[in-house]
């Protein structure tokens, strides 16, 4: 499969993902917080460690990595239609512009050290730390 394919096809399914999660979290939860978007952000951190430790790269992924059409399939295309970091950054700002900047803190915190947690987790789970 050519690369622009496997991209096509994996942010394709990617996207509908986001969609799906945020608005069954929006309808559970509430719109008070972004929780979908919460959801997303750690749930992709948690599959792109478990990617990387599928490909034998825990770290960031070299140019052998960014050629090969299982990382072009699952982590550029399906990972990177799936997580939200511009979505993050627009609620962010939305909850600190409604003078929330004590949420807007706290969903940044969330954001990044339950995210790092999840890539960790899943980096490990997948075998790549010891």
């Amino acid at each position: 499969m050519p690369e622009w394919l496997a991209v096509l096809v994996g942010g394709t399914l990617g996207g509908m993902g986001r969609l799906a999660l945020g608005n069954l979290l929006g309808r559970r939860l509430g719109s008070h917080l972004p929780w979908g978007t919460l959801a997303v952000n750690i749930s992709g951190a948690l599959a792109m460690g478990l990617l990387a430790a599928a490909l034998g790269l825990p770290g960031a992924p070299s140019v052998e990595v960014a050629t090969n059409t299982a990382w072009a399939l699952l982590g550029a295309g399906l990972l990177g239609g799936y997580t939200t970091v511009s979505s993050f950054s627009l609620q962010t700002l939305t909850l600190w512009q409604q003078g929330r900047a004590t949420a807007a803190a706290g969903y940044v915190s969330a954001t990044l050290l339950a995210g790092l947690a999840a890539l960790a987790l899943g980096v490990w789970l997948g075998g790549g730390l010891p």
